[in-house]
């Protein structure tokens, strides 16, 4: 537990610092994240690095790259996917005695598990105000392990999904919402007192990217989990101590950071 605290305190400066700064500084964090996360989880599956994982290696670098345009137009997305699929499909046939399908399969699925997904975050501080909506993926992913962590001990009686996770239970996950959404809304108000937003509901956007954000946290932190179990390992890696791997850090900001950019797309003209 104190060298998870201790590690802890060092990655919240890091992270506090790379928002800040955000245009390519986060961007070359995020690549770099995102090729190390791809590589534990490729070899998670594979066990060794295969000549074809690069193939997952070089398109995630070609989308962070080009990350606004191939964002910004469906065609570009499409033609980029459509690419990926091609040249994953085509080496199989050149290498069909020692690449299997599952690997294909792998290796087009982490890629977009983890590079696409961490992106989100960049392209969230890409938006208007950015710099403070970044943040609420970070507030609903760990806000709502807290407030779960503290509220299953606290009241837990009803196991969640014991398969998956022993430890976790409903009154924790309702805890973890309704504590992420808490601080979501505390977030807007103190915001506010030194922003004006205009053009925007910064309450609505933030009580509804917390709600939404820490329910989908969960679903991210139990996702790993199934991969986990599946895989047979306990963490994909030792790169933070106390915590894991890059993946068993932010298994949950990979699906807040798109469901907060899903909600500010949809909700950034209420007023």
């Amino acid at each position: 537990m104190r060298t998870r605290i201790i590690s802890g305190i060092v990655m919240v400066p890091v992270v506090v610092i790379l928002f800040l700064l955000g245009g390519n500084f986060l961007k070359g964090a995020l690549l770099i994240a995102s090729l190390i996360g791809m590589n534990k989880f490729y070899k998670k599956f594979s066990k060794e690095n295969k000549p074809i994982h690069f193939v997952g290696y070089i398109f995630a670098v070609i989308y962070y790259l080009f990350m606004e345009r191939i964002n910004g137009n469906g065609t570009v997305f499409s033609m980029f996917v459509a690419a990926f699929l091609l040249v994953i499909l085509s080496l199989q046939v050149k290498f069909h005695k020692t690449v299997c399908v599952t690997t294909l399969i792998t290796v087009f699925f982490g890629m977009f598990y983890v590079s696409l997904m961490l992106s989100y975050l960049y392209l969230i501080r890409s938006f208007e105000y950015g710099k403070f909506i970044v943040w609420l993926p970070i507030i609903a992913a760990w806000g709502c392990d807290t407030g779960a962590y503290f509220t299953g001990c606290a009241f837990g009686k009803r196991k969640l999904i014991p398969d998956l996770s022993p430890k976790k239970t409903v009154e924790g996950a309702v805890g973890g919402v309704l504590i992420a959404t808490i601080l979501a809304f505390l977030f807007a108000v103190i915001t506010e007192k030194y922003v004006s937003f205009d053009g925007y509901n910064f309450r609505i956007l933030c009580v509804l990217a917390g709600f939404f954000g820490s329910i989908f946290s969960q679903f991210g932190d139990l996702s790993a989990s199934a991969i986990k179990r599946y895989t047979g390992i306990k963490d994909y890696g030792k790169l933070i101590p106390g915590h894991g791997g890059i993946l068993d850090r932010f298994d949950s900001v990979l699906f807040t950071a798109p469901a907060v950019y899903i909600v500010f797309n949809l909700l950034m003209y209420i007023k």
